[in-house]
């Protein structure tokens, strides 16, 4: 059973008046690796930044291993911080880059030569122990600064975006590492994104935050397939949200239609949101569909065509592995278990239409039985 490391409770951050964090309520467990995952300004480089003593809630508690934390300065927590910019000392090598914390804490020489050689090894960076930094890669230097963080034995290492200056395909291979490097380490990692791919790929928990408040915690499969409301289903993944009426358990109406759903727990006739992934969505011959519309759009993706459809004037994302051209008229049909339903939010009717304009929200609410014909 995991054991809870780190508590943030009814943490609020003002600057100037103006509220950044609004009551953040979260735990983090031991050997955990969570993400704080949202657009800019949401809050989550703040959050990080307190855990890590560089700032003082204006209110609330840091608890670390039950202990109190909030004037606790940064280097007599028990934690290390790799920042976007990794600062190495250009002047050093890559041996003296990780081994300086380690000198100024005045450790036995044969004590710093093993455990960088160790970290040397978890990092993938044995034989690079003379290299000048400034001769390495972005990827490598990445790589220094995390060994050198790492190396002081730290219980908990927080990452700010330390992947935004590297080009795709070595994001993609440093996150294979970073996950790798913390199951090696067995410590927690807290890591901060607006990159919903990276969060899912690396994390066990997801934190998606909002206007400095937390929207949805889970795991990436969960947020993925069942979000909290219209924000958490747009900012994670493609969605189509459409407005709707949840008629009873497990029967959802939208574009005048009754369709069958797994969603229970709501109110009879209680208005509601519905998101439908495009890649859940079966396109038939439009004599078999239960909804039929003109497709307006085709983008080949490689592994799939994004196509727009038009259906009474609310556009939706398809993806699919079959070419339909534009102007083309198909049918869908959609599986009870993908459907989602979730409770209208301040966000309600801010996303989901794959039009550039949303006038025909209007449309939606009334009955369009038509639509199959």
């Amino acid at each position: 059973m995991s054991k809870e490391l780190i508590r943030l409770s009814h943490l609020v951050m003002e600057f100037d008046g103006e509220r950044i964090l609004d009551d953040i309520n979260l735990y983090i467990n031991d050997h955990e690796f969570l993400t704080l995952l949202g657009p800019s300004g949401c809050g989550k480089t703040t959050t990080l930044r307190i855990i890590g003593g560089f700032l003082t809630p204006t209110s609330g508690d840091v608890l670390f291993d039950g202990s109190r934390m909030n004037d606790v300065p940064p280097y007599k927590r028990q934690i290390n911080t790799v920042f976007q910019r990794y600062a190495l000392f250009p002047h050093l090598d890559v041996f003296d880059n990780i081994a300086f914390g380690l000198r100024i804490s005045k450790l036995p020489k044969d004590e710093i030569n093993r455990r960088v050689t160790e970290m040397l090894e978890i990092v993938s960076l044995k034989g690079y122990e003379t290299r000048k930094v400034t001769s390495l890669s972005g990827g490598q230097q990445q790589r220094v600064a995390i060994a050198r963080a790492l190396v002081n034995q730290p219980k908990v290492l927080l990452l700010d975006e330390p992947l935004g200056a590297l080009d795709l395909r070595l994001r993609k291979d440093m996150q294979n590492e970073l996950k790798r490097i913390q199951q090696a380490m067995g410590i927690t990692f807290i890591y901060v994104t607006h990159d919903q791919e990276e969060a899912l790929a690396m994390s066990d928990t997801v934190v998606v935050m909002d206007k400095g408040r937390i929207q949805q915690i889970g795991r990436p499969e969960d947020i993925y397939n069942e979000p909290k409301n219209a924000f958490v289903a747009d900012f994670i993944g493609e969605s189509n949200i459409l407005d709707g009426i949840m008629l009873e358990d497990r029967l959802v109406k939208f574009f005048g239609r009754a369709f069958a759903c797994v969603d229970t727990g709501f109110a009879k006739n209680e208005p509601v949101d519905v998101v439908i992934r495009p890649e859940d969505i079966d396109i038939v011959e439009p004599q078999l569909g239960h909804l039929t519309g003109t497709v307006t759009s085709v983008t080949f993706k490689g592994l799939n065509y994004d196509i727009i459809v038009d259906f009474k004037g609310f556009k939706w994302l398809i993806q699919t592995t079959d070419y339909h051209p534009v102007d083309a008229t198909i049918g869908i049909r959609l599986n009870p278990e993908d459907i989602h339903v979730m409770k209208k939010s301040e966000y309600s009717g801010q996303f989901g239409d794959y039009s550039s304009y949303s006038a025909e929200y209007d449309e939606l609410t009334e009955d369009t039985d038509d639509a199959e014909e």
